[in-house]
């Protein structure tokens, strides 16, 4: 119904209108009596075989939202209904900011891609604390960024903030530093300054909620030897796990008429960079630290690849605008069929199967 009837309404809106229709509809749904709950016993019932535990979290599933969709929070209770394991929320900044001027979301159907160059646009992290007080079906995750005006300098002031605001609602933090559209966020991947940030916010929360994971989130745009250097830097201040990865700047092999918008690109032509990241990833922390898989993720089978090399959890967000909300369950259900074919009782086996010495 969705591909027939809601999507070629929505698609004929400009993409960031559509984005506020169907977020405010979903918002709306989740805040019906008993709505959610309804849509999590038909839709949040994945196979027994993809449940694992990591940082203490039980996962019902290793696919979950990818930040972006749910700038503020704003629809939490519906998301995390629709059978993900888990659901990470924003880019959010201590302070309000309207991010880059209009249009600056843009969808490339031939690619089955979006380009987006919003610019951390959000309500805020006080707001965000007030949206997080309602009821989840699942874990979430904050994914925090600095605002836009404040220097490098004092970035990890902006972070330290969020977290103080946000520790007592969220499940888990996610640090920022590889989105391609706030001017110099970028070079905070760099080996020295990712570990110092990493440091700090580990430390902040640490203080307040010593059991929430934290991750860092990295560019699939960095050469072979810096990105060797920001997993080892992450990894050795301490971080919880790594998402791999963040949009790209590459506009390689796309058809799109709006391909060559300024922007990070997301959907299916990020899969393979993605998957060779966490590849490699996976190899350079000798598989002792885990690792979210974002990047093309469509089907199963591209959830199942990332999985293979390496990655004990997956998210996606592109793929639910094209393919609309019961992706999650179809490749929950897709997911459990694979592991059975290959003979695998718990997902957790499949993890990094293919790239194991």
């Amino acid at each position: 119904m969705y591909a027939r009837f809601a999507r070629p309404l929505l698609f004929r809106l400009e993409a960031e209108r559509a984005h506020h229709l169907a977020l405010g509809g979903a918002a709306l749904a989740g805040r019906l009596p008993g709505l959610t709950a309804l849509i999590a016993g038909q839709l949040a019932r994945p196979d027994p075989s993809l449940m694992q535990t990591l940082w203490g979290q039980r996962l019902s599933s290793p696919l979950g939202l990818a930040a972006g969709l749910d700038k503020n929070a704003e629809a939490v209770p519906v998301f995390t209904a629709l059978g993900f394991g888990f659901v990470e929320v924003g880019t959010v900044t201590p302070r309000p900011q309207p991010g880059n001027p209009q249009p600056r979301l843009f969808r490339l159907p031939e690619d089955a891609a979006l380009i987006n160059r919003m610019g951390f646009n959000n309500a805020g992290a006080d707001h965000m604390a007030r949206a997080l007080h309602g009821g989840r079906h699942a874990p979430v995750w904050v994914n925090l960024g600095k605002n836009k005006q404040t220097p490098n300098e004092q970035a990890a002031e902006d972070y330290l903030q969020s977290v103080r605001l946000l520790a007592a609602y969220a499940d888990g933090f996610v640090i920022n530093v590889s989105s391609p559209n706030t001017p110099g966020l970028r070079s905070l991947q760099a080996a020295d300054e990712l570990a110092e940030l990493v440091g700090a916010v580990l430390s902040e929360v640490r203080a307040r909620r010593p059991a929430l994971p934290v991750l860092v989130k990295l560019s699939p745009d960095m050469q072979e030897a810096d990105f060797a250097a920001s997993v080892d830097a992450a990894a050795a201040a301490g971080v919880s796990g790594l998402i791999v990865s963040n949009t790209t700047l590459s506009r390689e092999g796309l058809r799109g008429v709006r391909r060559a918008e300024a922007g990070g690109l997301s959907g299916r032509p990020l899969e393979a960079r993605s998957t060779a990241l966490i590849a490699q990833s996976y190899r350079l922390t000798a598989g002792k630290l885990p690792i979210v898989g974002v990047g093309g993720v469509s089907s199963a089978q591209d959830a199942y690849r990332k999985i293979r090399v390496g990655a004990s959890l997956v998210e996606l967000y592109t793929a639910l605008i094209y393919a609309g909300p019961t992706l999650p369950a179809r490749i929950n259900a897709g997911l459990a069929g694979l592991l059975r074919r290959d003979g695998l009782t718990q997902v957790g086996e499949a993890v990094g199967a293919d790239v194991r010495d």
